[in-house]
C-alpha cells in the first residue's frame, strides 16, 4: 500500500485527480458533493464508454453533471468527496472537484493504494447507490495498518465523525493544530477548550467568512486559544485536526452539526509522523 498526499492550489489537484481517475482499467466509482472541473468531468465520460463508471452526487449540484450514471442523494447534504478505482484505490480529502476548490481554495487530497480501505469506501458507495444515505453498516475494515502507517476510517452520520474525532483530541499530549472551513461543534470545542486548561498547546485556522455568531472562533479566543482567520481570498477550505505531530484527521467533515447529523462524511485518521510533518507545513504557510 501507499499514500499520495498532494495540497491544493500550489499542486495542480486537478491534473492529480485526473490522471488517477485515467489509471482506472475496471471501474470508477466516485462520491462527489459537486462535479464542474471540466478535466474530471471529460475523463469520467470518456472512461464511461468501456469501464463500469457511477457516480453519486449532490441534488443541488446535479446540473453541473447529469448523465444516465449519475445518481443524487434524497435529503441533506451527499458531501463526500472520493472515488473508488478498480477495487483497490481510493481518493478523498477535502477538494471538491471544482474550479474553486482545485485552483483558489486551500485543500488536500489524498490517493491511498488499499485494499482494505478500497473495500471500505466501496461498501458505502454501494449503499448509497442503492438509496441508502445517512445510514447503513460500519466500514468492513475500521482499522488498516498499511505498511507501517495505521489507519482508521469512518463514514458518517452512521460512525459519529464528531464522537470519533472527540476521542482522538481527548489522546493529545503535547499539541492540536486544526485547520476548519467551518467550525460550529460544541462538543469538539469543549475538548480544545479542556486541552487547553491541560496545559496542550492549541492552534487553529479558520475560514474566515465561516466566522459568524454560530462559529466557535470567538469562544476559543475569549478563552486565549491561538486561532486565527485564514489570509485566502476564496476559502481555506481544509477539514483537519493533526494531533502531537503523529496523528492527522482529515476527509469531508466540517465540526458542525450538520457535518455530524444530516451529512454523508467520510474521514480518515492518519497516524503517522510524516503525514503529519507535510500536513503541519501546510499549518505552517
Amino acid at each position: 500500500g501507499s499514500i499520495e498526499l498532494y495540497f491544493c492550489p500550489q499542486d495542480d489537484c486537478e491534473q492529480e485527480l485526473t490522471d488517477f481517475l485515467d489509471s482506472a482499467q475496471e471501474s470508477i466509482h466516485c462520491a462527489f458533493f459537486e462535479v464542474d472541473l471540466d478535466k474530471v468531468r471529460n475523463k469520467l465520460l470518456e472512461k464511461q464508454k468501456y469501464l463500469d463508471v457511477k457516480v453519486i452526487t449532490d441534488q443541488d449540484y446535479l446540473y453541473e453533471f447529469d448523465h444516465d450514471f449519475v445518481k443524487v442523494d434524497s435529503w441533506g447534504l451527499m458531501h463526500n468527496k472520493f472515488c473508488i478505482i478498480d477495487n483497490k484505490k481510493i481518493s478523498t480529502g477535502s477538494m471538491n472537484p471544482t474550479n474553486n476548490g482545485a485552483q483558489k481554495n486551500n485543500n488536500n487530497l489524498l490517493f491511498i493504494n488499499s485494499n482494505a480501505l478500497a473495500t471500505n469506501y466501496e461498501a458505502e458507495f454501494q449503499e448509497m447507490w442503492a438509496g441508502t444515505f445517512k445510514k447503513g453498516d460500519p466500514s468492513p475494515n475500521p482499522n488498516v495498518k498499511l505498511n507501517n502507517i495505521t489507519i482508521k476510517n469512518y463514514f458518517c452520520p452512521e460512525e459519529a465523525c464528531a464522537y470519533r474525532v472527540k476521542e482522538e483530541l481527548k489522546k493529545a499530549k503535547e499539541s492540536i493544530h486544526f485547520m476548519t472551513f467551518s467550525f460550529t461543534n460544541n462538543g469538539i470545542a469543549n475538548i480544545l477548550l479542556l486541552k487547553h486548561q491541560e496545559g496542550i498547546k492549541i492552534q487553529g485556522v479558520m475560514e474566515a467568512r465561516q466566522v459568524t455568531k454560530y462559529s466557535k472562533y470567538q469562544v476559543l479566543k475569549y478563552q486565549g486559544i491561538d486561532v486565527v482567520k485564514d489570509g485566502n481570498k476564496q476559502n481555506m477550505h481544509h477539514k483537519v485536526f493533526i494531533i502531537d505531530k503523529e496523528t492527522v484527521i482529515t476527509g469531508s467533515f466540517n465540526p458542525t452539526g450538520g457535518g455530524d447529523t444530516r451529512n454523508d462524511e467520510n474521514i480518515l485518521i492518519i497516524s503517522d509522523k510524516n503525514i503529519a510533518e507535510e500536513f503541519m507545513a501546510e499549518y505552517k504557510k
